[in-house]
């Protein structure tokens, strides 16, 4: 739970916002690289034309063929930038890599249950399915609290 407590000042002075804590972890984190970044946008690709992408609209990134794709619920855009390049930029948002290959939306995840070799299967509320590959279980299950 957080105390919210917001300030009036004059026009002159500085806007600043001040988190104080008592650990600095993955919450306070996020919740720092939202005021720093907004709503973050990525740029993406489709016949030619080039969209804008908020963040928060994607399920999941993928790369395939030396090719890196982003995925909403509905359409598909492709990317110039790698893999590593998006995961260092969605750092703070609700995207985490969650395969050599893709970056996954945790908002976008309806459940997780076992799959073989010690994996997660992810069912997305567009019914889709991915899989956490056993390297990365552990950084979902702190992030969903498990």
């Amino acid at each position: 739970m957080f105390k919210v407590t917001i300030t009036q000042i004059d026009k002159r002075e500085e806007q600043e916002v001040v988190v104080r804590c008592h650990d600095i972890n993955g919450e306070v984190v996020s919740i720092v690289e939202k005021l720093k970044n907004g709503d973050s946008i990525l740029l993406g690709i489709k016949d030619g034309k080039t969209f804008q992408i908020n963040v928060k609209d994607i399920f999941y990134i993928e790369s395939v063929d030396n090719k890196t794709y982003i995925y909403l619920q509905k359409d598909v855009f492709e990317t110039k930038l790698k893999l590593y390049e998006l995961e260092e930029k969605l750092k703070g948002t609700k995207l985490f890599r969650c395969s050599k290959s893709m970056i996954l939306n945790i908002a976008k995840i309806r459940s997780v249950s076992p799959s073989v070799n010690s994996r997660l299967e992810a069912s997305l509320i567009n019914g889709e399915k991915v899989i956490i590959s056993r390297q990365y279980v552990g950084t979902l299950k702190k992030i969903l609290g498990m």
